[in-house]
Protein backbone atom coordinates (compact mmCIF):
# COMPACT_ATOMS: atom_id res chain seq x y z
CA UNK A 1 0.00 0.00 0.00
CA UNK A 2 2.93 2.50 0.54
CA UNK A 3 3.37 3.02 -3.29
CA UNK A 4 -0.58 3.89 -4.25
CA UNK A 5 -1.44 7.37 -4.59
CA UNK A 6 -3.60 8.83 -3.01
CA UNK A 7 -6.89 8.82 -4.51
CA UNK A 8 -7.60 12.48 -4.17
CA UNK A 9 -4.47 13.09 -6.10
CA UNK A 10 -5.54 10.38 -8.55
CA UNK A 11 -8.34 12.39 -9.50
CA UNK A 12 -6.90 16.15 -9.02
CA UNK A 13 -9.11 17.18 -6.16
CA UNK A 14 -8.80 18.40 -2.46
CA UNK A 15 -10.51 16.10 0.25
CA UNK A 16 -13.44 19.17 0.82
CA UNK A 17 -14.33 18.35 -2.97
CA UNK A 18 -17.94 17.68 -3.30
CA UNK A 19 -19.48 14.65 -4.90
CA UNK A 20 -20.18 16.68 -8.12
CA UNK A 21 -16.45 17.34 -8.37
CA UNK A 22 -15.77 14.21 -7.40
CA UNK A 23 -18.10 13.00 -10.43
CA UNK A 24 -16.57 15.77 -13.13
CA UNK A 25 -13.20 14.90 -12.08
CA UNK A 26 -13.51 11.23 -12.93
CA UNK A 27 -15.79 12.18 -16.60
CA UNK A 28 -12.84 14.05 -17.49
CA UNK A 29 -10.28 11.82 -16.92
CA UNK A 30 -11.72 8.35 -17.58
CA UNK A 31 -12.68 9.76 -21.35
CA UNK A 32 -8.99 10.69 -21.07
CA UNK A 33 -7.50 7.38 -20.16
CA UNK A 34 -9.96 5.21 -21.91
CA UNK A 35 -8.30 2.24 -24.08
CA UNK A 36 -10.42 3.48 -26.79
CA UNK A 37 -8.81 6.82 -26.82
CA UNK A 38 -5.53 5.53 -26.67
CA UNK A 39 -5.55 2.38 -28.41
CA UNK A 40 -2.26 0.40 -27.41
CA UNK A 41 -1.24 2.93 -24.88
CA UNK A 42 -0.27 1.00 -21.68
CA UNK A 43 0.88 3.71 -19.62
CA UNK A 44 -3.21 5.20 -20.55
CA UNK A 45 -4.89 1.83 -19.47
CA UNK A 46 -2.99 1.63 -16.10
CA UNK A 47 -4.06 5.55 -15.75
CA UNK A 48 -7.42 4.48 -16.65
CA UNK A 49 -7.50 1.69 -14.11
CA UNK A 50 -6.30 3.94 -11.22
CA UNK A 51 -8.98 6.28 -11.78
CA UNK A 52 -11.61 4.27 -11.93
CA UNK A 53 -10.51 2.72 -8.58
CA UNK A 54 -9.85 5.77 -7.12
CA UNK A 55 -13.46 6.80 -8.14
CA UNK A 56 -14.93 3.59 -7.09
CA UNK A 57 -14.15 4.53 -3.51
CA UNK A 58 -14.70 8.17 -3.25
CA UNK A 59 -18.21 8.12 -4.87
CA UNK A 60 -19.42 5.27 -2.44
CA UNK A 61 -20.11 7.31 1.15
CA UNK A 62 -19.58 4.61 3.36
CA UNK A 63 -16.23 3.37 1.69
CA UNK A 64 -14.99 7.30 1.15
CA UNK A 65 -15.85 7.49 5.23
CA UNK A 66 -13.26 4.65 5.34
CA UNK A 67 -11.08 5.63 2.96
CA UNK A 68 -11.11 9.43 4.69
CA UNK A 69 -10.27 7.98 7.89
CA UNK A 70 -7.80 5.03 7.41
CA UNK A 71 -6.48 5.45 3.46
CA UNK A 72 -5.96 2.72 1.59
CA UNK A 73 -5.24 0.54 4.61
CA UNK A 74 -9.07 0.66 4.89
CA UNK A 75 -9.20 -1.94 2.65
CA UNK A 76 -6.01 -4.16 3.08
CA UNK A 77 -7.15 -7.16 4.61
CA UNK A 78 -3.51 -7.51 5.61
CA UNK A 79 -4.11 -4.72 8.35
CA UNK A 80 -7.64 -5.92 9.07
CA UNK A 81 -9.56 -3.91 6.25
CA UNK A 82 -12.44 -5.03 4.52
CA UNK A 83 -10.40 -5.32 1.52
CA UNK A 84 -12.09 -4.72 -1.97
CA UNK A 85 -13.90 -8.43 -2.08
CA UNK A 86 -14.93 -7.60 1.36
CA UNK A 87 -16.34 -4.73 0.99
CA UNK A 88 -18.44 -5.72 -2.47
CA UNK A 89 -16.05 -4.97 -5.02
CA UNK A 90 -15.30 -8.69 -6.12
CA UNK A 91 -15.86 -9.55 -10.05
CA UNK A 92 -16.41 -5.35 -10.28
CA UNK A 93 -16.15 -4.46 -13.55
CA UNK A 94 -14.95 -0.77 -14.10
CA UNK A 95 -17.09 -0.59 -17.66
CA UNK A 96 -19.85 -0.42 -15.88
CA UNK A 97 -19.52 2.77 -14.02
CA UNK A 98 -17.95 4.43 -17.55
CA UNK A 99 -21.14 3.16 -19.44
CA UNK A 100 -23.58 4.11 -16.85
CA UNK A 101 -22.17 8.00 -17.11
CA UNK A 102 -21.47 7.84 -20.66
CA UNK A 103 -24.45 6.18 -22.42
CA UNK A 104 -22.35 2.76 -23.37
CA UNK A 105 -20.06 5.28 -25.39
CA UNK A 106 -16.71 3.31 -24.99
CA UNK A 107 -15.73 -0.18 -23.39
CA UNK A 108 -18.12 -3.13 -23.16
CA UNK A 109 -18.91 -3.32 -27.04
CA UNK A 110 -19.93 -0.09 -27.88
CA UNK A 111 -16.80 1.24 -28.78
CA UNK A 112 -16.36 -1.94 -31.12
CA UNK A 113 -19.65 -0.98 -32.86
CA UNK A 114 -18.97 2.30 -33.32
CA UNK A 115 -15.08 1.52 -34.68
CA UNK A 116 -16.84 -1.14 -37.11
CA UNK A 117 -19.69 0.82 -38.17
CA UNK A 118 -19.99 3.73 -40.25
CA UNK A 119 -17.40 6.95 -39.89
CA UNK A 120 -18.05 9.77 -41.32
CA UNK A 121 -14.89 11.55 -43.04
CA UNK A 122 -12.93 14.43 -41.73
CA UNK A 123 -13.67 17.76 -42.33
CA UNK A 124 -10.68 19.91 -43.97
CA UNK A 125 -9.93 23.55 -43.87
CA UNK A 126 -8.41 25.79 -46.70
CA UNK A 127 -7.42 29.24 -47.01
CA UNK A 128 -8.18 31.17 -50.13
CA UNK A 129 -6.81 34.93 -51.03
CA UNK A 130 -8.90 37.26 -52.66
CA UNK A 131 -8.68 40.74 -54.39
CA UNK A 132 -11.14 43.11 -53.20
CA UNK A 133 -12.81 42.92 -56.50
CA UNK A 134 -13.38 39.53 -56.65
CA UNK A 135 -14.69 39.03 -52.97
CA UNK A 136 -17.08 42.71 -54.03
CA UNK A 137 -18.11 41.09 -57.63
CA UNK A 138 -17.94 37.35 -56.79
CA UNK A 139 -16.01 35.13 -58.85
CA UNK A 140 -14.89 31.08 -59.46
CA UNK A 141 -11.45 30.06 -58.44
CA UNK A 142 -9.43 26.83 -59.23
CA UNK A 143 -8.12 25.44 -56.31
CA UNK A 144 -6.26 21.98 -54.79
CA UNK A 145 -5.96 20.74 -51.57
CA UNK A 146 -4.85 17.17 -50.46
CA UNK A 147 -8.07 14.68 -49.76
CA UNK A 148 -8.13 11.34 -48.26
CA UNK A 149 -10.56 9.14 -50.77
CA UNK A 150 -11.19 5.31 -51.45
CA UNK A 151 -8.69 3.26 -52.95
CA UNK A 152 -10.22 3.16 -56.94
CA UNK A 153 -8.59 -0.26 -56.48
CA UNK A 154 -10.26 -2.23 -54.06
CA UNK A 155 -12.93 -0.04 -53.42
CA UNK A 156 -12.01 0.66 -49.42
CA UNK A 157 -11.92 -2.82 -48.46
CA UNK A 158 -8.06 -2.89 -48.74
CA UNK A 159 -8.00 -6.37 -50.08
CA UNK A 160 -6.32 -6.82 -53.37
CA UNK A 161 -9.14 -7.67 -56.28
CA UNK A 162 -10.93 -11.11 -56.06
CA UNK A 163 -10.64 -11.04 -52.33
CA UNK A 164 -12.45 -10.12 -49.13
CA UNK A 165 -10.99 -9.48 -45.53
CA UNK A 166 -11.71 -12.36 -43.05
CA UNK A 167 -12.99 -11.78 -39.94
CA UNK A 168 -10.37 -11.42 -36.88
CA UNK A 169 -10.38 -14.89 -35.41
CA UNK A 170 -8.85 -13.49 -31.77
CA UNK A 171 -11.88 -11.25 -31.52
CA UNK A 172 -14.73 -12.52 -33.34
CA UNK A 173 -15.38 -8.96 -35.38
CA UNK A 174 -15.98 -7.02 -32.30
CA UNK A 175 -12.42 -4.93 -32.50
CA UNK A 176 -11.91 -5.40 -28.79
CA UNK A 177 -11.12 -7.95 -26.26
CA UNK A 178 -11.95 -8.81 -22.75
CA UNK A 179 -9.15 -9.30 -20.05
CA UNK A 180 -9.74 -10.50 -16.17
CA UNK A 181 -6.80 -9.71 -13.98
CA UNK A 182 -6.77 -10.53 -10.16
CA UNK A 183 -5.71 -8.21 -8.11
CA UNK A 184 -5.23 -7.82 -3.61
CA UNK A 185 -8.96 -5.60 -4.56
CA UNK A 186 -10.62 -8.31 -6.22
CA UNK A 187 -11.15 -9.41 -9.67
CA UNK A 188 -10.72 -6.32 -12.26
CA UNK A 189 -11.94 -6.62 -15.74
CA UNK A 190 -10.96 -3.95 -18.83
CA UNK A 191 -11.59 -3.84 -22.35
CA UNK A 192 -8.76 -3.12 -24.82
CA UNK A 193 -7.99 -2.82 -28.42
CA UNK A 194 -7.26 -6.41 -30.14
CA UNK A 195 -3.78 -6.32 -30.92
CA UNK A 196 -4.24 -9.30 -34.03
CA UNK A 197 -6.23 -6.63 -36.34
CA UNK A 198 -5.75 -3.69 -34.32
CA UNK A 199 -9.53 -2.81 -33.64
CA UNK A 200 -10.54 -3.14 -36.92
CA UNK A 201 -12.29 -6.56 -36.37
CA UNK A 202 -11.02 -7.60 -39.88
CA UNK A 203 -7.63 -9.29 -40.99
CA UNK A 204 -6.41 -9.12 -45.05
CA UNK A 205 -4.11 -11.15 -45.73
CA UNK A 206 -4.32 -10.73 -49.59
CA UNK A 207 -3.77 -6.44 -49.45
CA UNK A 208 -4.21 -4.28 -52.03
CA UNK A 209 -1.15 -2.91 -53.77
CA UNK A 210 -2.63 0.33 -54.72
CA UNK A 211 -3.17 1.55 -50.83
CA UNK A 212 -0.76 -1.54 -49.16
CA UNK A 213 -4.14 -2.53 -47.59
CA UNK A 214 -5.62 0.72 -46.17
CA UNK A 215 -8.10 0.51 -48.24
CA UNK A 216 -7.83 4.66 -48.58
CA UNK A 217 -5.35 6.93 -50.69
CA UNK A 218 -4.23 10.58 -50.54
CA UNK A 219 -5.17 12.76 -53.82
CA UNK A 220 -4.24 16.04 -54.59
CA UNK A 221 -7.94 17.25 -55.49
CA UNK A 222 -9.07 20.01 -57.92
CA UNK A 223 -11.80 21.77 -57.63
CA UNK A 224 -13.54 25.00 -58.76
CA UNK A 225 -15.25 26.91 -55.65
CA UNK A 226 -17.36 29.63 -56.69
CA UNK A 227 -17.25 32.76 -54.17
CA UNK A 228 -20.22 34.65 -54.23
CA UNK A 229 -20.44 38.66 -54.42
CA UNK A 230 -20.11 40.19 -51.64
CA UNK A 231 -18.60 37.67 -49.33
CA UNK A 232 -16.26 39.45 -46.36
CA UNK A 233 -12.28 38.89 -45.30
CA UNK A 234 -12.36 35.98 -42.31
CA UNK A 235 -15.96 34.59 -43.98
CA UNK A 236 -16.17 30.57 -44.65
CA UNK A 237 -17.49 28.82 -47.47
CA UNK A 238 -18.80 25.21 -46.64
CA UNK A 239 -18.63 22.74 -49.59
CA UNK A 240 -20.41 19.96 -48.92
CA UNK A 241 -18.68 16.80 -48.73
CA UNK A 242 -15.11 17.27 -50.27
CA UNK A 243 -13.58 16.80 -46.94
CA UNK A 244 -11.99 13.44 -46.62
CA UNK A 245 -14.40 10.16 -47.39
CA UNK A 246 -15.71 8.03 -44.27
CA UNK A 247 -15.58 4.69 -43.41
CA UNK A 248 -17.18 1.80 -43.51
CA UNK A 249 -20.17 3.25 -45.74
CA UNK A 250 -20.08 6.41 -43.51
CA UNK A 251 -20.29 9.95 -45.59
CA UNK A 252 -17.60 12.13 -46.48
CA UNK A 253 -16.73 15.40 -44.49
CA UNK A 254 -16.78 18.52 -45.41
CA UNK A 255 -14.56 20.91 -47.15
CA UNK A 256 -14.06 24.64 -45.25
CA UNK A 257 -12.62 27.49 -47.16
CA UNK A 258 -11.98 30.23 -45.42
CA UNK A 259 -11.07 33.45 -47.45
CA UNK A 260 -8.49 36.60 -46.57
CA UNK A 261 -8.92 39.26 -48.76
CA UNK A 262 -6.43 41.56 -49.68
CA UNK A 263 -7.42 45.46 -48.78
CA UNK A 264 -8.13 48.17 -52.01
CA UNK A 265 -6.36 51.28 -52.61
CA UNK A 266 -9.25 53.59 -52.03
CA UNK A 267 -12.21 51.78 -50.36
CA UNK A 268 -12.72 50.09 -46.70
CA UNK A 269 -15.54 48.28 -45.93
CA UNK A 270 -17.54 47.68 -42.93
CA UNK A 271 -20.26 45.44 -43.77
CA UNK A 272 -21.71 45.99 -46.38
CA UNK A 273 -21.06 49.88 -46.17
CA UNK A 274 -17.90 50.78 -48.30
CA UNK A 275 -15.76 54.24 -46.75
CA UNK A 276 -13.30 56.29 -48.75
CA UNK A 277 -11.96 59.99 -48.78
CA UNK A 278 -12.43 62.09 -51.41
CA UNK A 279 -10.11 65.60 -51.62
CA UNK A 280 -11.96 68.62 -52.68
CA UNK A 281 -10.27 72.21 -53.31
CA UNK A 282 -10.71 75.58 -51.36
CA UNK A 283 -13.55 76.74 -53.87
CA UNK A 284 -15.41 73.79 -54.51
CA UNK A 285 -15.64 73.81 -50.37
CA UNK A 286 -16.86 77.26 -50.04
CA UNK A 287 -18.94 77.65 -52.83
CA UNK A 288 -19.87 74.11 -53.33
CA UNK A 289 -19.84 72.14 -56.06
CA UNK A 290 -20.89 69.07 -58.16
CA UNK A 291 -18.32 66.50 -57.74
CA UNK A 292 -17.09 62.82 -59.03
CA UNK A 293 -17.78 60.20 -56.03
CA UNK A 294 -15.58 57.08 -57.44
CA UNK A 295 -17.61 53.75 -56.51
CA UNK A 296 -16.63 49.67 -56.99
CA UNK A 297 -18.26 50.36 -60.93
CA UNK A 298 -17.29 53.47 -62.21
CA UNK A 299 -18.02 56.74 -60.71
CA UNK A 300 -21.12 59.10 -59.69
CA UNK A 301 -22.11 63.09 -59.82
CA UNK A 302 -22.50 63.99 -56.07
CA UNK A 303 -23.56 67.91 -54.76
CA UNK A 304 -22.08 69.05 -51.85
CA UNK A 305 -23.37 72.38 -50.29
CA UNK A 306 -21.35 75.34 -49.95
CA UNK A 307 -19.28 75.89 -46.54
CA UNK A 308 -18.75 72.20 -46.38
CA UNK A 309 -15.89 71.62 -43.77
CA UNK A 310 -12.65 68.60 -43.61
CA UNK A 311 -14.28 65.86 -42.33
CA UNK A 312 -18.01 66.08 -43.31
CA UNK A 313 -19.10 63.30 -44.49
CA UNK A 314 -21.79 62.16 -47.08
CA UNK A 315 -23.87 58.90 -47.95
CA UNK A 316 -24.49 58.00 -51.27
CA UNK A 317 -27.09 54.93 -51.41
CA UNK A 318 -26.80 51.65 -53.11
CA UNK A 319 -23.39 52.10 -53.79
CA UNK A 320 -22.02 49.58 -50.76
CA UNK A 321 -21.70 45.74 -50.78
CA UNK A 322 -24.42 43.66 -51.65
CA UNK A 323 -25.45 41.54 -48.77
CA UNK A 324 -24.42 37.42 -49.84
CA UNK A 325 -27.59 36.75 -47.23
CA UNK A 326 -30.21 38.57 -48.16
CA UNK A 327 -29.00 40.64 -51.67
CA UNK A 328 -29.25 43.62 -50.52
CA UNK A 329 -27.05 46.62 -51.41
CA UNK A 330 -25.40 48.84 -48.89
CA UNK A 331 -24.05 52.31 -49.42
CA UNK A 332 -20.99 54.51 -49.98
CA UNK A 333 -19.94 56.95 -47.32
CA UNK A 334 -17.41 59.48 -48.39
CA UNK A 335 -15.58 61.79 -46.38
CA UNK A 336 -14.41 65.39 -47.49
CA UNK A 337 -10.97 66.65 -47.19
CA UNK A 338 -10.76 70.28 -48.02
CA UNK A 339 -6.98 70.41 -50.10
CA UNK A 340 -5.04 73.95 -48.82
CA UNK A 341 -3.71 75.50 -52.31
CA UNK A 342 -0.15 75.89 -52.57
CA UNK A 343 2.76 77.60 -54.67
CA UNK A 344 0.47 80.91 -54.96
CA UNK A 345 1.28 83.64 -57.17
CA UNK A 346 1.35 87.26 -56.23
CA UNK A 347 -2.21 87.80 -57.86
CA UNK A 348 -3.85 84.75 -56.16
CA UNK A 349 -2.36 85.82 -52.39
CA UNK A 350 -3.14 89.68 -53.37
CA UNK A 351 -7.08 87.86 -53.97
CA UNK A 352 -6.69 85.81 -51.02
CA UNK A 353 -5.47 89.11 -48.59
CA UNK A 354 -8.95 90.97 -49.99
CA UNK A 355 -11.08 88.03 -49.43
CA UNK A 356 -9.59 87.59 -45.85
CA UNK A 357 -9.74 91.61 -45.26
CA UNK A 358 -13.96 91.42 -46.48
CA UNK A 359 -14.96 88.22 -44.20
CA UNK A 360 -13.20 89.72 -40.72
CA UNK A 361 -14.23 86.86 -38.41
CA UNK A 362 -17.66 86.57 -39.00
CA UNK A 363 -17.20 83.31 -41.56
CA UNK A 364 -15.18 81.69 -39.25
CA UNK A 365 -17.12 80.51 -36.20
CA UNK A 366 -14.82 77.59 -35.09
CA UNK A 367 -12.07 80.28 -34.81
CA UNK A 368 -14.73 82.74 -32.76
CA UNK A 369 -15.56 80.32 -30.88
CA UNK A 370 -12.32 79.04 -29.91
CA UNK A 371 -10.97 82.89 -28.44
CA UNK A 372 -14.16 83.04 -26.39
CA UNK A 373 -13.28 79.93 -24.91
CA UNK A 374 -9.08 80.80 -24.60
CA UNK A 375 -10.45 84.38 -22.48
CA UNK A 376 -12.81 82.51 -20.46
Amino acid sequence: MADKRDYYEVLGLSKSASDDEIKKAYRKLAKKYHPDMNPGDKAAEESFKEVNEAYAVLSDPDKKSKYDQFGHSAFDPSMGGSGFGGAGFGGFDFGDIFSSMFGGGFGGGGGSSRRNGPMRGDDLQYRLTLTFDEAYFGCKKDISYGRVEKCSDCGGSGASKGTSPETCPNCGGRGQVNTTQRTPFGVFQSTTTCDTCRGTGKIIKNPCKNCNGKGYVKIQKKLTVSIPAGIDNGETLRVTGQGNDGRNGGGAGDLYVTVNVRPHQIFEREGTTLFCEIPITFVEAALGAEIDVPTMTGSVKFNIPEGTQTGTRFTVKGEGVVSPRNGKKGDLVFETTVEVPKNLSEKQKDALRMFAEECGQKNYQKKQSFFKKSKK
